[in-house]
């Protein structure tokens, strides 16, 4: 087999074989499709980028009501979209670690009350303006501003002050953050002309990308950008993403060529996508997981014995083997899994329908619960609802499931009904996820979640530079969420993309899907 590999190997490198040529004769001396396109796409990334092309990707998650302001962007196209025409100050790599993008470089005081951060230049907006620290201080400004819509307010209400020194941006803190760089790694904080603040909705910021269409729920394209200021990325001519909600659309839309990745595979179809020689199936772990949440200022979901009996009464395990098909892990009714630094296990939580008819007694409740669910809430989200009231019938409890369209779930189902299905692609730390989530004012507190003591418990964490210390805080908060919460949590669930035969420089990210978003700026097109 050493020889046949060397045989391959030579082939690969020299011969100029289509990928079905490569594959046909990979097969016919016994190697699996899974090793001959590791070996492909090892080839193509020591072969190095190829420029030129429209590389188009099939995604799951928009509607037409998306726009392109970061601060209120809500799904999956939003993000990826953004990803290409936009950038922060630091960019987090596949590994975890904060690089620099629009800031050369960054330190803080001893104390970590006080950061600075050395702004790059030479750097132009689409516009044909070079952005400056100026831009970057009415960019926090704006997403830090009292009256801020942005998902990001959170986060930044811990800035006192924001000056300029030279070409540095200097933030003042009320109180310490040892995390505040992966702060500004929130992918809502891009980087625009004046912050943003003349005119959010005009997607121009410093990517590889500028736009060029924008047809919200249908598509979005973008020419490369002339001046961009790096290499590295942004080797096609042009991208285009196409919104495709529908699985079945996507994984045909791949099989014919029409895109060359899509994200969001059901999977129920990867044994079956793997099955096509030219397609390769791209999946890793993640933080991201899959939730229904009950809304905690509702009743009858105000009384917490009922959202135990809810947690106590789904199935995790068969979640995992009939939704995920084993690509993810069971969850714990709270959003830290193993791969958060400073994680604390405790106790898991598993099915059982005596306890879970036990809170549903005790909570006085009596009738159905109506449960809000969609195809673009996470693959499988229909059929895990339906999963879900089979598992809670065996305690007592009726659910009855709503299959809401995928065109506005985001906008009009998801935060507006009080019992629904959701999804979340986990944060780089546990400050992040707690901040955004489950802070009792953030824009995104979906379960609407209110407790003083966590509010208080997250500001401590935030500034407590002791990691055992800190750590207990986090594993503290992380038995509020769980026992108190409104967040039921069965999965975790790995990111599954697939790609077709030419797209060349991928490389597993489990922070986001398509390559932490990245995807069609960092591919590209092969022979």
């Amino acid at each position: 087999m050493i020889d046949e590999m060397g045989f391959l190997s030579e082939l690969v490198a020299k011969a100029k074989l289509s990928r079905r040529e490569f594959l046909g004769r990979a097969a016919v001396l016994g190697v699996s499709a899974a090793f001959a396109n590791n070996l492909l796409a090892s080839a193509a990334m020591a072969e190095g980028p190829i420029k030129g092309g429209l590389l188009k990707a099939g995604v799951q998650g928009g509607s037409a009501t998306d726009n392109l302001d970061p601060a209120t962007m809500t799904n999956a196209v939003q993000f990826i979209l953004s990803r290409q025409w936009g950038e922060q100050l630091v960019e987090r790599s596949p590994d975890g670690e904060l690089l620099p993008q629009l800031a050369e470089e960054w330190g803080a005081s001893k104390d970590a009350k006080v950061w600075t951060f050395k702004i790059r230049k030479g750097v132009q907006f689409h516009n044909g303006k070079e952005m400056t620290p100026d831009d970057v201080r009415a960019t926090m400004e704006r997403h830090s501003d009292a009256n801020s819509k942005s998902a990001a307010l959170p986060l930044m209400q811990g800035i006192d002050k924001i000056t300029l020194d030279g070409q540095n941006v200097v933030f003042a803190l009320k109180d310490a953050n040892a995390d505040f760089p992966f702060i500004v790694n929130t992918y809502q904080l891009l980087i625009q002309p004046n912050g943003g603040k003349d005119d959010p909705n005009a997607g121009i910021g410093t990517g590889p990308y500028k736009l060029t269409t924008n047809e919200p729920g249908i598509r979005h394209g973008a020419d490369k950008f002339a001046s961009y200021w790096r290499d590295g990325r942004g080797f096609a001519d042009q991208i285009e993403m196409v919104v495709i909600n529908d699985g079945t659309a996507r994984n045909s839309a791949l099989q014919s060529g029409q895109v060359h990745m899509i994200n969001r595979v059901d999977p129920k179809v990867v044994e079956l996508l793997k099955r096509f020689p030219d397609i390769t199936v791209r999946n890793t772990s993640s933080r991201g997981f899959y939730p229904f949440y009950a809304q905690c200022d509702t009743a009858p979901f105000d009384n917490n014995d009922l959202r135990l009996a809810l947690k106590y009464a789904i199935d995790r395990e068969e979640m995992v083997q009939k939704i995920l098909m084993g690509y993810g892990s069971v969850g714990n009714d709270t959003p830290i899994n193993n791969t958060y630094p400073l994680f604390t296990d405790m106790e898991q939580r598993t099915f059982d329908p005596d306890k879970a008819a036990f809170h549903y007694k005790k909570s006085g409740h009596s009738g159905s619960l109506l449960l809000h669910t969609s195809d673009v809430a996470f693959p499988g989200a229909v059929e895990a609802a339906q999963l879900y009231q089979q598992s809670a019938a065996k305690a007592g409890i009726t659910i009855d499931v709503k299959r809401e369209p995928g065109d506005g779930y985001w906008s009009d189902v998801w935060d507006k009904q009080p019992f629904a299905a959701s999804y979340s692609g986990g944060r780089p730390t546990q400050d992040l996820i707690y901040s955004l989530l489950y802070q009792s004012k953030a824009p995104w507190n979906e379960s609407h979640f209110s407790n003083d003591k966590f509010d208080q418990m997250l500001l401590q964490a935030r500034g407590e530079l002791d990691a055992d210390k800190r750590k207990k805080l986090y594993a503290d908060m992380g038995q509020i969420v769980r026992d108190e919460g409104g967040s039921i949590i069965p999965v975790f669930n790995d990111f599954i993309d697939a790609t077709g035969p030419q797209v060349g420089g991928w490389v597993a990210d489990g922070s986001q899907e398509l390559m932490g978003g990245y995807a069609l700026s960092k591919c590209w097109l092969q022979a």
